[in-house]
């Protein structure tokens, strides 16, 4: 019996009928049994967070899911040590009947997924850690969301510092690097350390803002890392790297690639919020 096709698909961030449009495109509906790898940023910006939850859960063991920065945003929410933000789109997932029960199967996501050669992320990996590596760092984070203290831990999960990996490091600022590496990195300086604010595209000319996928002994060169959250970055489709945010919420696509070739479906979506704004 030959293995399910597998779509890796990008950050849909409340998109739901969007979502929707790709699963019903051809190439994906050929295979019932697909499975699917969800990059993070489910929810928020977009217009409708709480039926993309709903209908990614109702996936089952069809779906693998790892989170995102909004993701994160909306546990903490939750948790009440973050308040609603004037772009955020998550008030009706509070509010919902099932709110507890989606609040619970979002904490228990993994932040990181290795399986066929293919590291499946949120945003990116420190240039130091394997795929083995950054799946133990990973389970650090989710042992912390899933434990019963995990509304303390997400108090002490915000911030930019430390900025750089070191394995010494211990308790919420070694949670922290983790977080940040995993679900908000994009650039780093020639010292490896995250430069977290910085949003733009890749720009040849500009040596000080590197690619975390750029950086020199990347010890995950040997696998494939699947990431999303680089919009301005686009599909990015090379042997060790596939970027899978093309834009969705900014009026681009959504966008899936088989794990088995990288084959590539994409639907045009409706533009939900100017870039200016971000």
């Amino acid at each position: 019996m030959s293995m399910p096709s597998i779509w890796m698909i990008g950050d849909i961030q409340g998109c739901c009928g969007s979502l929707e449009t790709l699963l019903s495109q051809p190439d994906i509906q050929e295979d019932p049994d697909a499975h699917f790898w969800f990059a993070g940023d489910l929810v928020n910006r977009g217009p409708q967070s709480l039926a993309t939850l709903r209908r990614i859960m109702s996936l089952g063991d069809r779906a693998t899911v790892v989170l995102g920065n909004h993701d994160l945003h909306l546990l903490a929410m939750a948790a009440g040590v973050r308040k609603t933000g004037k772009k955020d789109t998550l008030d009706e997932i509070l509010a919902a009947d099932d709110a507890q029960d989606i609040i619970d199967w979002l904490r228990f996501q993994p932040l990181a997924h290795y399986e066929f050669g293919h590291l499946l992320v949120h945003a990116g990996v420190l240039p130091q850690w394997d795929a083995e590596q950054t799946i133990e760092l990973a389970c650090e984070v989710e042992d912390a969301l899933q434990s019963p203290d995990w509304k303390k831990h997400l108090q002490l999960m915000y911030g930019n510092s430390p900025d750089q990996w070191d394995e010494r490091l211990k308790g919420p600022d070694r949670l922290r690097v983790i977080i940040n590496a995993l679900t908000r990195v994009r650039f780093c300086d020639k010292q490896g350390r995250m430069l977290l604010n910085v949003k733009t595209e890749p720009s040849p000319e500009d040596k000080s803002l590197i690619p975390w996928f750029n950086l020199s002994k990347r010890a995950t060169r040997d696998v494939t890392v699947v990431f999303g959250h680089w919009s301005t970055l686009g599909l990015k489709l090379d042997n060790d790297v596939i970027c899978l945010d093309s834009g969705c919420l900014w009026g681009g696509h959504l966008t899936a690639v088989r794990l088995q070739d990288h084959a590539v479906v994409q639907v045009p979506c409706a533009q939900t919020l100017d870039p200016r704004e971000d």
